[in-house]
């Protein structure tokens, strides 16, 4: 490329700087007198950084020159580096030359000293023809979206760097492309390399033939070795890894799915030469990291514009979509979402068809996925253990856009074992994303597990093992046509509707596990339901209690919200394996019978039942209960008399009016953490309470009738938030009987108690003592007339609220520490404590600003 036609002057010319970008081989020819030449220097310069930023093949050849001469720019090439240094200006110029002489010279390449020169020449020669002669890999006949991709492989390849071997992993679902992806990427790097080979197809393959046929193809295509035959797999590690571990090796394996395959053709880094790059095709990233592949790249699907000339190539075989067709094509888009294979097949199929021949097909593709789509995707799913198979099918059919949470939760409770691990490995082989905490599924990927689930019975949707599709299920219902091969039914219908039926389609259902209803109103309940079920979840259920010949000894989760439950004929009660009871808004519901036969119930949801009055002695004993909401039940006046809930966390009691009392706590409950009662109408706590040792928030807000506060409180040992604001009653602090004054300081740091207009002094040189850890304080709206000396001992008190206090005459003290007091609309304040207030604000913002202006006291009045 070095023609002298476009070598004139001493500059780099645009043509032959074009000619060094547009070459895949640079030979530099180093001579004795090739440094002398600013020339030469300049041009390899552009030689190198093509070398490092396009792929370039660099050969040095070392013409009667010591390699180390050039490395280290010795004997000639130091004496006209140093005649350039005495009359170039420009420094930075001559370290670059140096630099890149040396990294040119750290290249494998030829050293010629003596002999015939055409022999030397003709190795040369053969080397490059053999290099660029090789014959590219078929990418697309339409490569969309390639380019980006590319540069995004190439930057994990680092392909600069020579001296180790490096693994990467491209994995994605089927049909996005990463077989494409990696041809592409291999045309555009193989010239690099001394040898090549593409192993495709390896997981059809290796069910065609055993692994040791693939050992012989690598062997083949990287030494040349026809006839090798190599008897089994082990003997073919030690053979590959000699044969390969001295050459530069490009190594492609496609669409691999076990392990054995990649010990098979990629055992470890050490069977390849310096510089070797293996790139391997998966829909399994696991299986990457179990190899120790630690760089990996998701192929993501086609953006918008790119999809959308991606499936103009194939239905109209040019770039633009006609735009008659425009409209249609975004369904297609939309039903393909990104899927290059989707895109493909659907442009072919519906090349140079009508209107309205698309709007068929894309009806049909809709509602039955194509075939072909179908198969491709399919594979993924044929790889699954069996319990793995059913719970992708179970996400496909129903859990889709589902918190992670909830769906553990529900196929947990529903399948009776942890799905966690099957989760897992979906995730794993692309079939599911966890996304902001959701579960994601492409929606071919749903698709393909929904027709999978249709395929098992095609016309008798009652032969289904799930049934989520409202006309199949409510056909089922209506008809009686139920069977025992269904395991879930998920009812979701756009908007309310009533439901005819007689009730009798679930007593075919033996092996019914989940039932899920929701915007139905039926005509009347069921009048059974399966032993086996586990889950019934029904929204607006038309009974007043189950059906009396159903034993729910395997029922995990009840969930009946809005519904015409009351317990009323509920004659077994024996729920042992119940965890979960929701009976939200049932308005019907008065009373919580005996729950002692229901032993490992942990959540119990009964909030929003305005006509519940009374709650089961039983409920305070469930030794497994961790939430207990009650919240918003208006008529509830009867709690358990005492309560022991060890393993209780959360209890909600807010706004419930006509509460008085809260039950005695009978012993130490260390897991609770919150307690809510806000706009309750209880009248005091028992001193009890403080056995809620575990306690972090209570909340008491605009409980009106809330006449004192046992000092029980203040020794909660985690305590750590006091909401007792619009407490318009609150006055006084009681200690329990035989208990004495307590002197302990409590751990609590926010209390507030405004709008409180009964506190008074009394009250609050009760409380001060305890708060000795309290950093905001509010006591705003109340009567204390004196704030007093006391609250000095509050050393972290950093936010005292003071505000509307009018009848606060005195201020006798303030906290130590305080950095914010606001005390707006204190009418009564004395001018003495004005004053002091003004002295003390003054002091202690010295004080601040002496030590480097840590901060500034807020005082406000």
């Amino acid at each position: 490329m070095d023609d002298q036609e476009l070598r004139k002057g001493e500059e780099i010319t645009p043509a032959l700087l074009k000619a060094i970008q547009v070459s895949r081989i640079a030979i530099v020819i180093f001579s004795q007198n090739y440094a002398s030449s600013t020339f030469c220097l300049q041009e390899l310069v552009n030689i190198m950084e093509c070398f490092k930023h396009n792929g370039m093949v660099v050969w040095p050849v070392f013409y009667q020159v010591e390699p180390s001469d050039v490395r280290h720019q010795k004997g000639s090439y130091a004496e006209a580096l140093t005649e350039h240094e005495s009359r170039i200006s420009d420094k930075n110029k001559i370290k670059k030359w140096r630099s890149v002489l040396q990294a040119a010279a750290n290249l494998s390449g030829w050293h010629f000293k003596q002999g015939y020169e055409y022999d030397f020449i003709r190795d040369i020669i053969q080397e490059v023809y053999r290099r660029i002669n090789r014959s590219p890999l078929y990418v697309a006949n339409y490569p969309v979206g390639l380019e980006s991709r590319v540069q995004k492989v190439n930057s994990l390849l680092d392909l600069e760097s020579n001296d180790g071997v490096h693994m990467i992993g491209i994995y994605g679902i089927g049909g996005i492309g990463k077989t494409t992806l990696a041809c592409a990427v291999y045309n555009f790097i193989a010239h690099q390399f001394e040898a090549l080979s593409f192993i495709a197809d390896i997981r059809e393959n290796s069910m065609k033939k055993e692994l040791v046929h693939l050992q012989e193809t690598l062997l083949f295509d990287i030494v040349g070795e026809k006839d090798i035959k190599l008897g089994n797999v082990k003997k073919g590690f030690p053979i590959i890894k000699s044969r390969l571990c001295k050459k530069k090796v490009l190594l492609i394996l496609d669409d691999v799915d076990k392990l054995k395959q990649l010990e098979a053709l990629a055992g470890g880094l050490d069977w390849f030469g310096p510089g070797s790059r293996i790139i391997i095709t998966t829909r399994d990233i696991h299986l990457l990291h179990v190899h120790g592949v630690e760089k990996t790249y998701e192929v993501e699907g086609l953006n918008q514009e790119e999809a959308l000339e991606l499936f103009s190539w194939n239905a109209f075989k040019r770039k633009q979509v006609n735009p008659d067709y425009l409209d249609i094509s975004k369904r297609v888009l939309q039903h393909s979402n990104g899927l290059p294979l989707s895109l493909e097949i659907i442009g072919s199929d519906l090349y140079d068809k009508t209107e309205f021949e698309w709007k068929s097909a894309l009806d049909t593709y809709e509602r039955i996925p194509h075939e072909d789509i179908q198969k491709i995707l399919r594979v993924s799913y044929d790889g699954l253990k069996e319990f793995e198979k059913k719970i992708f099918l179970d996400i496909a059919s129903f859990f889709k856009g589902y918190t992670i949470s909830y769906v553990i939760s529900m196929l947990y409770s529903g399948r009776g074992y942890a799905p966690d691990y099957a989760i897992q490995v979906l995730i794993d082989k692309c079939l599911i994303k966890i996304d902001q905490d959701c579960v994601k599924m492409h929606d071919l990927i749903e698709d393909m597990g929904r027709e999978i689930v249709r395929l098992e019975s095609s016309l008798k949707p009652g032969e289904r093992s799930r049934l989520w599709f409202s006309k199949d299920i409510l056909r089922v219902f209506k008809q009686n046509k139920g069977s025992d091969i269904t395991e879930i039914i998920m009812l979701h219908l756009s908007k309310v509707k009533e439901v005819q039926w007689d009730g009798t389609a679930l007593e075919k259902m033996e092996n019914l596990k989940i039932l899920v209803v929701e915007n139905a109103h039926f005509s009347k309940g069921p009048s059974a339901f399966p032993k086996s079920l586990r889950v019934l979840k029904w929204s607006a259920y038309p009974e007043s209690s189950l059906p009396a010949n159903f034993n729910p000894k395997k029922l995990v989760i009840l969930d009946l919200p809005l519904s015409s439950f009351t317990f009323k004929d509920q004659v077994n009660m024996k729920f042992k394996s119940l965890m979960e009871m929701k009976l939200s808004r049932c308005e019907l519901l008065k009373k919580i019978p005996d729950m002692s036969g229901a032993p490992n119930l942990k959540e119990l949801y009964l909030d929003h039942c305005s006509n519940l009055v009374e709650v089961h002695d039983s409920i305070g004993f469930l030794e497994k209960l961790e939430y207990l909401n009650l919240d918003d039940c208006t008529s509830l006046r009867i709690l358990p008399c005492g309560m022991n809930l060890t393993s209780l966390k959360n209890m909600y009691l807010r706004n419930c009016t006509s509460l008085t009392s809260f039950p005695e706590i009978l012993g130490k409950m260390e897991n609770i953490r919150s307690l809510y009662l806000c706009g309750s109408g209880i009248s005091g706590l028992p001193f009890s309470i403080g056995n809620l040792v575990g306690l972090k928030f209570l909340g008491l807000n605009e409980c009106k009738w809330l006449l004192e506060l046992p000092s029980s409180i203040f020794m909660l040992p985690r305590l750590r938030t006091l909401h007792a604001d619009y407490c318009e009653r609150l006055a006084q602090v009681q200690n329990g009987e035989g208990q004495g004054q307590v002197t302990m300081s409590s751990s609590v740091n926010y209390v507030d108690f405004h709008h409180c207009y009964h506190l008074t002094d009394q009250f609050l040189c009760t409380v001060i003592p305890w708060l000795h850890n309290v950093t905001d304080l509010s006591l705003s709206y109340s009567n204390i007339t004196i704030l007093p000396s006391s609250i000095s001992v509050c050393l972290s008190l950093k936010t005292l609220n003071l505000n509307g206090c009018k009848e606060l005459r005195e201020i006798r003290g303030l906290p130590p520490n305080i950095k914010n007091l606001s005390a707006i609309n204190c009418t009564s304040l004395s001018s003495k404590s004005n004053e002091m207030l003004q002295n003390q604000v003054f002091y202690l913002c010295f004080e601040i600003f002496s030590h480097t202006l840590r901060g500034c006291l807020t005082y406000i009045y």
